[in-house]
């Protein structure tokens, strides 16, 4: 009993280093990660204030940079932990991003266009992250399979949106091969859970 409760404790141990080793690796990665994007900010303004005079083309470039820092960085530092703080960035800050963009090139479409197309991925990845959380843990490829399955009324929602705004086709032939390969996908994903679930593969 006691020596059962020893390895326990020994497993827990090297657990624990495990996830404090990994952290550590991950604060150095999200470090450098940050410097390189405050790099390539300071580059953007330096060159368009030598060139300008004042902030005029790189507050585009800049405030890209941010929003993909502000997006990716709780991935980088907490790994698998932050991809739902990421997703929850994603959600909140995309619009105002959007609008800020379209005023910045001075384009509405962008806004509108954009955040139109925004909602609906949003949407669509949170339900993908549900999918995941629920089955993903113990049945990846089926959760797989069903992310590809989904990913087609997700293709014809967001043209069924594109044609009413830009007055584009709602199918086309990249369209109908797009379709084409997400059920091969899906497919091959169904069948590979399959032959995993009889031990024909590992």
């Amino acid at each position: 009993m006691e020596s059962f409760e020893e390895k326990a404790d020994e497993n827990l141990i090297a657990l624990k280093r495990k996830d404090e080793n990994n952290m550590t690796k991950n604060v150095i990665i999200s470090i450098l990660f940050s410097v390189t994007l405050l790099i390539g900010i300071m580059v953007c303004i330096i060159c368009n204030i030598a060139i300008s005079g004042n902030l005029t083309w790189s507050l585009i470039p800049v405030s890209s940079i941010i929003f993909a820092w502000v997006i990716s960085f709780p991935s980088v530092i907490l790994g698998k932990r932050g991809v739902i703080i990421s997703l929850i960035s994603l959600s909140v800050f995309i619009i105002p991003y959007l609008f800020l963009l379209g005023n910045l090139i001075k384009v509405k479409e962008v806004f509108s266009i954009g955040a139109a197309v925004a909602a609906t991925s949003i949407v669509f990845l949170w339900i993908i992250a549900a999918i995941f959380y629920r089955i993903g843990k113990t049945r990846k490829l089926i959760a797989l399979g069903v992310t590809f399955l989904l990913a087609i009324p997700f293709v014809i929602i967001v043209n069924v949106i594109l044609s009413k705004m830009i007055e584009a086709p709602i199918f086309d032939v990249w369209d109908m091969l797009s379709i084409f390969i997400l059920l091969i996908f899906a497919f091959v994903s169904f069948i590979c859970d399959y032959a995993k679930k009889k031990g024909l593969m590992k």
